[in-house]
């Protein structure tokens, strides 16, 4: 009985904390956009993508939780759809049961533009009346797509129709590309200015940090997209190296070798891949495959080499005297 009426109390708390600040509704940002949540089938991921004319638009439009769902909220945005969204969920309401109970109290509705998506894969969208044209969404399998204030109605059919075209890629690729869509199909009639791209496990974070797989935002770019693609890149790259460290952790070089090629093709001009790949062969004695790595990137930035100085102190370098002064004459 106290657990109910506990969480009849917490309910309640955030119902009259979202009606007052649905008031806000003029005072709110201006967030017209279009936007996706979406859950791969396979692997349990939840990822909400949105790009819009209006700075930092990954700071009030986007949210996820690991193990509970994503949220998108739009139009003249109330931001409490979001965490307010998420705990409902949480606390075992359907994406549609969590938006219906929110919309309800929300005096500002007729201006909202809000999906939700929970961990189950259940979507609810709504799209207000008085969202700026054109502006409508659509449910799909495991998906919603929704936008406003777009050239045309062609944007949101574009986005559905990237979305099950792309069941191949990773989630978070899916959900770039759909984007691409809709900007290709017309996108905001004001045009571009940032993007974002949030993704969350199935099951529930072990550490807060830990929360977001991906967690990528692009507040000011003349592509916003373009960026958001890359950072992806930059990402998965990241992915590699932190693989490949482990594996050098747990003494398999070529497991670690093969990472740290996967994440140098990915970003091929980055020197600190190449660096501390180079520091683990070193470590693992193939100081020779290691020195003309190290070389080539001496010989862009000496920065790096009085670097290597510093490292064995901090036991990051294990070589022999003789091996390190040979690295540092390089």
């Amino acid at each position: 009985m106290k657990s109910l009426v506990l969480k009849g109390g917490v309910l309640f708390i955030i119902l009259l904390s979202f009606r007052i600040e649905a008031q806000q509704v003029y005072k709110e940002k201006f967030a017209h956009t279009f936007s996706i949540v979406a859950r791969d089938k396979s692997t349990g991921e939840m990822a909400v993508g949105v790009q819009s004319h209006w700075f930092s638009v990954g700071s009030i439009v986007s949210w996820g939780q690991s193990g509970v769902g994503v949220v998108a909220t739009q139009s003249f945005v109330n931001p409490a759809y979001g965490p307010n969204g998420l705990t409902l969920m949480s606390e075992g309401k359907s994406a549609k049961e969590a938006l219906d109970l929110l919309v309800a109290k929300d005096e500002g509705k007729d201006f909202r533009q809000v999906a939700f998506l929970d961990v189950k894969g259940n979507t609810a969208a709504f799209t207000g009346e008085k969202c700026i044209v054109s502006a409508h969404h659509i449910i799909g399998d495991n998906y919603a797509v929704q936008a406003n204030m777009m050239l045309n109605d062609k944007v949101v059919p574009a986005m559905a129709k990237a979305f099950e075209e792309h069941k191949d890629l990773p989630l978070a690729d899916r959900v770039v590309k759909v984007l691409i869509a809709a900007q290709e199909a017309g996108g905001d009639i004001r045009g571009k200015q940032s993007a974002a791209l949030v993704v969350v496990n199935a099951k529930p974070a072990k550490n807060s940090w830990e929360d977001k797989k991906v967690n990528l935002r692009v507040d000011d770019h003349a592509t916003p997209l373009v960026e958001l693609q890359r950072l992806l890149q930059v990402h998965k790259a990241y992915e590699y190296m932190n693989k490949g460290d482990l594996a050098v952790e747990a003494g398999d070089m070529e497991l670690a070798l093969a990472a740290y090629g996967a994440a140098e093709q990915l970003f091929p001009e980055n020197l600190e891949m190449k660096y501390w790949k180079a520091i683990a062969l070193a470590n693992n004695k193939r100081l020779d495959e290691a020195l003309p790595i190290l070389k080539q990137i001496f010989d862009k930035d000496e920065n790096w080499r009085e670097l290597t100085k510093r490292l064995p102190k901090s036991g990051l370098l294990t070589v022999s005297k003789t091996q390190l002064d040979q690295i540092l004459a390089l």
